[in-house]
């Protein structure tokens, strides 16, 4: 069976795979329980488009889940089908962002590929950061100041309350003028790839800063 689990609905069926444990050291009543694994469940499977039989009856697994010991085995065999982010090289990130003279970026031979939706990096240096995303068939490559807050706050891309910077870039509008748009994005990309449990923030950020 190929690789059919993107990272993000990886790190949902893991954010389920706890919400059931809870439940079950919780919840005494069997119907409530019951109710729960099939809420559980029907969220994973939406956010696949389609699944074959086997895939399906892989993932149906996640309702068998009643200790830490159940979640590690399933997630264990479910890591072995996330898919991996697509190989990078230091020339592929020069044309991506062909206007920057000494791009900085990480060691793209340490970057767990099945952890990771989209690869994201801080230039302190010159207080920039720089997204690399699979969008729509192809890698984009966004440039943008990023200016640190020093409280937490909402992050665009993933939802949850992290350290967070406003990331500003100037785009082209249909007028054809020149205008800067911002938000505010997790410091750390990647703990917000370790958020991520759904791609809609971070392909609608994508269409805003490009």
């Amino acid at each position: 069976m190929d690789s059919f689990i993107r990272s993000d609905q990886y790190n949902l069926i893991k954010a389920q795979a706890h919400r059931l444990i809870r439940s079950h050291s919780s919840v005494n009543d069997s119907s409530v329980m019951e109710a729960v694994k099939s809420v559980s469940l029907e969220k994973v499977l939406q956010s696949f488009s389609s699944l074959s039989p086997e895939e399906k009856e892989l993932i149906d697994h996640i309702s068998v889940i009643e200790d830490q010991e159940d979640a590690i085995l399933l997630l264990s065999r479910l890591k072995q089908y996330v898919i991996e982010f697509p190989d990078l090289t230091e020339n592929h990130l020069k044309k991506l962002f062909p206007k920057v003279k000494k791009l900085q970026h990480p060691d793209l031979d340490e970057i767990d590929k099945k952890a990771t939706s989209y690869l994201g990096w801080n230039d302190y240096g010159s207080n920039r950061k720089y997204l690399v995303v699979p969008f729509q068939g192809e890698l984009i490559g966004l440039k943008g100041t990023f200016t640190q807050s020093n409280t937490k706050g909402i992050c665009t891309i993933c939802s949850e309350q992290e350290k967070v910077g406003m990331f500003t870039t100037t785009v082209m509008n249909s007028a054809q003028s020149v205008v800067r748009r911002g938000n505010y994005i997790c410091q750390d990309s990647e703990l917000c790839n370790q958020n991520l449990t759904d791609l809609t923030n971070l392909h609608h950020f994508v269409k805003l800063m490009s």
